[in-house]
């Protein structure tokens, strides 16, 4: 048992003792079996209940998971109030509710003493707030950490105002689990997270949720539900919809429950008659600030990352959010605006997922660290990220994140800047870098534009060369389909992912300014290539560019009139292509993604899960899907060519080509992939090899083409 849960469990077993002195004292199996629920107040208070039952006096468990609160009632009259973090209770940010109800006999102390008035007992168990998160376990066969809820729940906690349970369909919990919470328990604040093609699901629990006799308060959150803002409160008026991060709102919407602020008040929150209004990330400033500073303190709460591991799952942090450029096809509202949390913040929460790892030794231990851009800018942007990687290397973990690709190459940059930057990057795997995910999106210079990426395709081909040199692991996204492109653009997208000259040999003997100059030379790339085609780097091939709602793409293809009616399961409009041809093709790419998507996504998951030749195993046999895309899309193009733009009535004729065309690539795919799949399990055993069995059972059953996320138009 690690120290800090050592301690935690004797300052425990210390206040139960001063509460209840005649109790039985807390035996070394009581101990072991509240160690794991350090992570969940709510069931913390359970087993405390459970331990005390026949004694008089209730139970209070509040707080976050860095300063979990105990409280517990006195047979003779008072409290006693322990800070689990063994901090003294004068160094809590103590809500301002808490003024003149809480008193402490000793607030230097870790324990005390206290008085509560009945108001604060009461605030310290209502509301009672359920945070669901959504999702299709037929698309996504194993979990992630639900970072949305989790995040919520620590900003809900840190106001000392009731109760939070957390549920996540990911982990076993159905559709028909949650609509009986809203019918049997009553919750009266319920917080619903969803994304992209979770829009069904999420109607059936608003329905659900408003036909209650009496309803709760509920507040909609997620990436989709601010797509979606204006059509979900057209069908639910009593709806509040969380526009950003939701820290801030969820710390309102507890207040606001309570009567202390009008719902106008609510920090980022969208409701019937309020204005549109933008978003931003820095410093928050309200009227009524609550319990701590929601711009940099970004980190979960860990109820659901035990049972994420039982799932096979992997554990998701966050450092920073936001990101340092507006690219058009992104719609949310912290474009162009970034914020990073001081590495400094981490260890506690280090040491935190340290010991649920260490519950877990068959887990890899590996953080995923989501921010969209994890450099970030300004002058101490190597340093900081530099110490980031030293806190996560120190804590014994390994890393994956993502940023842009102009954290490498910038063309308006020196060369010292770029030896930096190479420096950088290999301190950086040095540090337990596992891999990292930028966002290219394409190789076509008119494409970068329309996209407005900031960058050229030249910046991303010496990008690509540098970082392959320095033996940094990779991975890229690109957008193949984009409805204003031309043939012209697909062609070339088609030649740049075929590049052999873009991924070269890791060269650990040379430095990193020998590099720098060399990847600008092209007979020492010539010298330096692994011969590999830039498409086996490609994270997800075949990606079709959707017009999200607020996008401004959407408005550039709005303008070409080009878009069509809603499409709420996804968050974006309908939109034809500009060339028809293209449009055919792009719609027959997403059936081989999606039709494939279950199966990639199994091994993109075991990867992550796994350590050493598993891994490579399962990463290898991704690029076999990768190898068999780029082949689709020769095809595609083929077909296309084959058909002329100004004669749009031959569009079913061109789909039963590409229909031809990708049955024959899906029955070599088939073979291939047997084999493939044999390989792998030989490296797995137990749930692994029974998942991957399962879900290459079943993709190998498939014989239709159909879409995962077709949606249906809202008119």
């Amino acid at each position: 048992m690690a120290d800090t849960t050592t301690a935690a469990l004797d300052r425990l077993a210390r206040a139960v003792t001063t509460a209840h002195p005649a109790s039985r004292p807390l035996t070394g199996t009581d101990r072991a079996a509240l160690a794991p629920l350090l992570t969940s107040p709510n069931d913390m208070r359970a087993r405390l209940e459970e331990h005390l039952e026949g004694a008089p006096g209730r139970v209070r468990v509040s707080g976050t998971l860095d300063r979990r609160l105990l409280l517990l009632e006195r047979p003779n009259g008072g409290w006693v109030a322990a800070d689990l973090s063994g901090a003294e209770h004068a160094s809590r940010h103590w809500p301002r509710w808490s003024e003149g109800h809480i008193r402490l006999d000793t607030p230097d102390s870790w324990l005390s003493h206290a008085d509560l008035a009945e108001t604060a007992v009461y605030r310290l168990t209502r509301p009672d707030v359920h945070l669901m998160a959504l999702y299709h376990p037929e698309f996504f066969p194993l979990p992630r950490f639900p970072l949305g809820i989790s995040d919520v729940a620590r900003a809900a906690r840190s106001t000392l105002m009731g109760t939070v349970t957390l549920s996540d369909m990911q982990l076993g919990v159905t559709l028909e689990d949650l609509l009986k919470q809203l019918s049997t328990q009553a919750p009266d604040i319920v917080g619903i997270s969803a994304t992209f093609g979770q829009h069904d699901l999420m109607l059936q629990l608003l329905d659900a949720a408003f036909a209650l006799p009496a309803p709760p308060l509920v507040v909609a959150g997620g990436s989709l539900t601010a797509r979606n803002e204006r059509l979900l409160l057209e069908r639910y008026p009593d709806l509040l919809v969380a526009r950003g991060g939701g820290e801030a709102t969820i710390e309102g919407v507890l207040a606001h429950w309570h009567g202390d602020i009008p719902r106008q008040e609510i920090p980022g929150i969208g409701y019937t008659g309020a204005a549109r209004g933008g978003l931003t990330i820095g410093r928050r400033r309200t009227a009524k600030p609550v319990a701590r500073d929601t711009a940099s303190d970004i980190l979960p709460e860990l109820d659901l990352l035990p049972a994420t591991f039982a799932h096979h799952g992997v554990a998701q942090l966050e450092t920073s959010r936001g990101c340092t450029n507006t690219c058009s096809f992104c719609p949310r509202g912290h474009k162009g605006l970034w914020a990073g949390a001081a590495p400094g913040q981490l260890p506690w929460i280090l040491d935190e997922l340290g010991q649920v790892f260490d519950r877990h030794p068959g887990i890899s231990r590996t953080l995923y660290l989501v921010d969209e851009e994890i450099i970030g800018a300004g002058d101490d942007a190597v340093s900081r990220v530099l110490d980031l990687a030293r806190t996560l290397h120190e804590a014994g973990f390994a890393w994956e994140s993502s940023c842009r690709i102009d954290q490498t190459v910038r063309v308006e940059q020196d060369e010292a800047w770029h030896v930096e930057r190479a420096r950088m990057w290999c301190t950086l795997v040095d540090l337990g870098l596992r891999r990292m995910l930028f966002g290219v999106e394409s190789g076509v210079d008119s494409i970068l534009t329309r996209f407005n990426k900031e960058t050229t395709a030249e910046q991303n081909a010496l990008a690509i060369r540098t970082l392959s040199a320095l033996g940094v692991p990779t991975r890229y996204t690109y957008i193949t389909f984009d409805p204003l492109m031309s043939l012209g653009e697909l062609k070339a997208t088609h030649a740049f992912q075929g590049r052999t000259d873009l991924l070269l040999r890791h060269e650990p003997g040379l430095g990193a300014r020998e590099i720098v100059r060399g990847v600008r030379d092209e007979e020492w790339v010539a010298a330096h290539t692994t011969g590999r085609p830039l498409h086996t780097g490609i994270s997800y091939m075949l990606v079709s560019m959707e017009c999200l709602i607020g996008a401004a793409y959407t408005r550039q293809a709005s303008a070409e009139g080009l878009t069509g009616q809603p499409e709420p399961l996804m968050g974006r409009v309908a939109c034809r292509y500009w060339d028809w041809r293209i449009g055919v093709a792009s719609g027959w790419a997403q059936r081989w993604v999606d039709r494939h998507f279950a199966l990639d996504y199994t091994f993109k998951s075991l990867e992550k899960v796994l350590d050493g030749p598993p891994r490579h195993a399962v990463r290898q046999a991704r690029v076999v899907l990768k190898d068999a895309a780029y082949e689709v899309l020769g095809d595609v193009i083929g077909a296309i060519e084959q058909y002329d733009l100004e004669r749009p009535e031959q569009e079913a004729a061109l789909s039963v080509h590409i229909e031809a065309a990708l049955g024959a690539r899906a029955g070599m795919l088939r073979d291939r992939m047997a084999v493939t799949a044999a390989e792998v399990g030989r490296h797995l055993s137990g749930e692994h090899a029974a998942t991957l069995a399962r879900e290459h059972g079943r993709w190998a059953a498939a014989t239709s083409w159909e879409l995962i996320n077709a949606g249906e138009s809202c008119a």
